[in-house]
């Protein structure tokens, strides 16, 4: 589970077929190694990754084709920059939102511009999600935590301040940069609430009311 606040931002330094599967080597910046171990857990460009061999300065995780068919892997390159979190802790300070680093979707930058300091994007909505998007509602872009401030009907708008533009690789999109999404998990779990409403019988007592008087709505 991650938080979607960048540790570091790191580079793709090799990358290995295994098969239809391949191998990646990320060297991890100024990213602490100093407790990992094998078998953790690195969100990568917000793709939750186990590594499997590691120094003080890389690791190397196993991508299968499936994270492959679902994330931008399939088209990153040695060389290109990636975002960093490590998995949270008990003790992690609760910045951003519940990440899972499980992708639902490759999204596309269609628009890019200066608002004051700002960086405004807005990102193409993959077939499938635009249900669990909502205006002010959270998002994982690329790894990273962000607030969806506005929604047209096939996109959503994107407001980058400063400090996360130096953080992260956000300042480097450009229209037609591709993006791994995730979605809230709460909107998820919703979702899956209501559906047990709708199938099961007349007395259940999952309602829309029990929703919001729980916070679900």
């Amino acid at each position: 589970m991650f938080t979607g606040i960048i540790e570091a931002v790191g580079t793709v330094t090799a990358i290995t077929p295994k098969g239809e599967d391949i191998s990646v080597t990320v060297e991890t910046g100024k990213l602490d190694m100093g407790d990992v171990k094998l078998g953790d857990s690195i969100a990568t460009n917000g793709v939750c990754l186990t590594v499997v061999d590691f120094s003080a300065h890389h690791y190397t995780a196993d991508l299968s084709l499936e994270t492959l068919n679902k994330t931008g892997f399939a088209h990153y390159q040695v060389g290109d920059k990636v975002n960093l979190e490590k998995a949270m802790l008990p003790t992690t300070r609760f910045g951003g939102h519940i990440v899972s680093g499980h992708v639902d979707g490759v999204g596309e930058v269609i628009e890019r511009n200066m608002v004051g300091r700002a960086i405004e994007f807005w990102v193409s909505i993959p077939n499938g999600i635009a249900k669990y998007l909502a205006e002010k509602g959270s998002v994982t872009v690329d790894g990273i935590s962000l607030t969806v401030n506005a929604l047209r009907k096939e996109a959503f708008k994107l407001t980058i301040v400063p400090h996360t533009g130096e953080e992260t690789t956000i300042a480097d999109f450009q229209v037609g940069t591709k993006v791994n999404l995730e979605v809230d998990v709460m909107a998820r779990y919703m979702e899956r609430l209501l559906q047990v409403r709708e199938d099961s019988s007349p007395s259940s007592s999952i309602t829309m009311e029990f929703l919001q008087q729980n916070g679900f709505a």
